[in-house]
């Protein structure tokens, strides 16, 4: 069977913030219910589609689908270009004869509760590399012409280093490429070229997996337009310095020859962090983009946009200006801003890819430059009513048609949380009580269904789109926060239970959606 990939269309307009008003759905893939320790690209993400479409939801978003690393933050993924292979369904796997049902038990042992990333990971990968070892003598002659197809598509231009990768960052133990023997460090033609030939069968093997996910994340597409959902994805605007992307491609980037920056990227102090966020990623080299013609940038985007019909771009503003750390600093406070690219980058990819699908990310301290910039391109920004309605001057007519309004992100405590407050909040009981008496003026409603009221409040404006995250459709408290910036550890592992989304909560989520205008007719399409 051979899976289309639809190409990145030549638009005039933003299809989705050009029609009719819809609203949505915030849910990682890792938080989907299923029986093998992680969501998974498989039954129960069809099951989400379905559900969405009885909850009248039309557009699903989620966080970046690269594979991760240390703290297992989508944020900082090993590849840009390359998909998750914890992700990949298992039970695909075995309807195709690459696996056992007896030999995936102990994936069922794992939590559903929440992600165990200590216990999952060691298991599948095993268990995917075995897949990926039986694929060669189990798969029919289709697959493997569509897997040949996989390796001349678009994917040569990152798949090869990101398999060379993998292997090396196994063979040292998982550590970051720049802690590597030095050979493979400096990419050493004669040393990479021994590795490829030695471990020829393992870098295939990462190949086949990588071309498993996309496999089943092609068909997962496919099924959410069939049933009138859009994907919305996220693209950070950093890399991780121990990614693929970094390691065989150190020229775009402020590193040296052993691959150490001078300087790493942050925010300084705000809403999260009175210390600042200290991200430490590596900076990019502006000036050798734009000797290029940003053709990463563009390929980048071409590749994200093949798999979502709308993508978040994060942290916008690094793109006008961005925050340079010294490296080696304990905090983000000691930094400075450095101008961005600027029109440039948006005027190349417009150029070579046409109107871009994208969301710009414009929170935190924005200036009018900032906004001048997006507004230039026609890109829509996000308003978040967590941060809005404690503004005295704020009122929902405030939020113009072409954004989209959140009750809350991935990075906020849910509303109920938020509004509670939590352990880990770091605002006074005094900030805690202004916010409640704000947000009670502005949505109208009560305490006790706080989270209700701002969703009906998101769904009343003029946004071309409204999105609350899973939590808050669930009414769930702090326990459920999938993040809480500045904190390393913990984060992410959030899981739906699949008796959660109960006939009672579609419903419900379905008669607000309705009664704000944003439902789906009976055909799957919008009202």
């Amino acid at each position: 069977m051979h899976i289309e990939r639809t190409p990145l269309i030549k638009r005039s307009d933003n299809s989705i913030l050009s029609s009719q008003r819809r609203a949505g759905v915030c849910l990682h893939i890792t938080s989907l219910p299923g029986p093998y320790g992680i969501g998974e690209l498989g039954a129960g993400a069809y099951a989400f589609i379905d559900k969405m479409a009885s909850m009248q939801l039309s557009v699903w978003q989620f966080l970046p689908i690269g594979p991760t690393a240390y703290g297992d933050s989508p944020y900082q993924p090993l590849s840009t270009f390359a998909g998750n292979e914890m992700l990949i369904d298992i039970e695909d796997l075995i309807k195709l004869g690459l696996l056992e049902e007896s030999e995936v038990t102990e994936l069922t042992t794992l939590p559903e509760r929440f992600v165990d990333y200590g216990a999952l990971i060691p298991i599948k990968t095993g268990l995917l590399n075995l897949a990926a070892s039986r694929f060669a003598d189990v798969a029919d002659l289709a697959l493997l012409e569509d897997f040949e197809g996989f390796l001349l598509r678009n994917n040569a231009a990152w798949l090869h280093d990101y398999a060379v990768f993998r292997l090396l960052k196994t063979r040292h133990g998982e550590k970051p490429w720049p802690e590597w023997k030095p050979v493979y460090v400096h990419r050493e033609e004669a040393a990479l070229r021994d590795v490829e030939e030695v471990e020829a069968v393992q870098i295939e093997a990462i190949k086949i997996i990588q071309y498993l996910f996309f496999r089943q994340w092609w068909l997962l597409r496919d099924y959410a337009h069939a049933n009138g959902v859009s994907l919305f994805g996220d693209m950070p605007i950093c890399i991780a310095l121990d990614s693929s992307d970094a390691w065989a491609n150190r020229d775009m980037l402020c590193i040296d020859v052993d691959g150490k920056p001078d300087n790493v990227a942050g925010v300084p102090p705000d809403y999260f962090s009175a210390d600042g966020q200290l991200w430490g990623n590596p900076l990019y080299d502006w000036d050798n983009h734009a000797a290029n013609g940003y053709q990463w940038w563009i390929e980048r985007m071409r590749a994200t946009a093949e798999l979502a019909d709308l993508v978040r771009v994060d942290h916008f503003r690094g793109f006008e200006s961005y925050w340079s750390v010294p490296a080696g600093a304990d905090t983000a406070r000691t930094g400075a801003w450095e101008p961005g690219p600027g029109d440039a980058i948006f005027d190349a990819m417009r150029s070579a890819l046409g109107s871009l699908p994208i969301i710009a990310e414009d929170l935190g301290v924005i200036t009018p430059e900032v906004e001048g910039l997006r507004d230039r391109h026609q890109i829509p920004g996000m308003r978040v009513l967590q941060f809005d309605v404690c503004d005295a001057d704020f009122s929902l007519s405030d939020v113009g048609e072409n954004s989209v309004c959140y009750t809350g992100t991935h990075d906020n405590d849910t509303t109920i949380g938020w509004f509670r407050g939590s352990p880990d909040d770091i605002r006074s009981e005094d900030d805690i009580r202004l916010a409640q008496a704000a947000v009670l003026k502005v949505t109208g409603g009560k305490a006790e269904t706080v989270h209700t009221d701002l969703i009906n409040s998101a769904f009343s404006t003029a946004a071309q789109l409204a999105i609350a995250p899973m939590q808050d459709y669930l009414g769930l408290g702090s326990e459920a926060r999938i993040n809480t910036p500045g904190i390393a550890g913990g984060n992410w592992r959030w899981r739906v239970l699949i008796n959660q989304l109960s006939p009672s909560i579609c419903d419900n989520v379905a008669s607000m959606v309705k009664a704000s205008g944003r439902g789906l007719s009976s055909d799957g399409k919008q009202q």
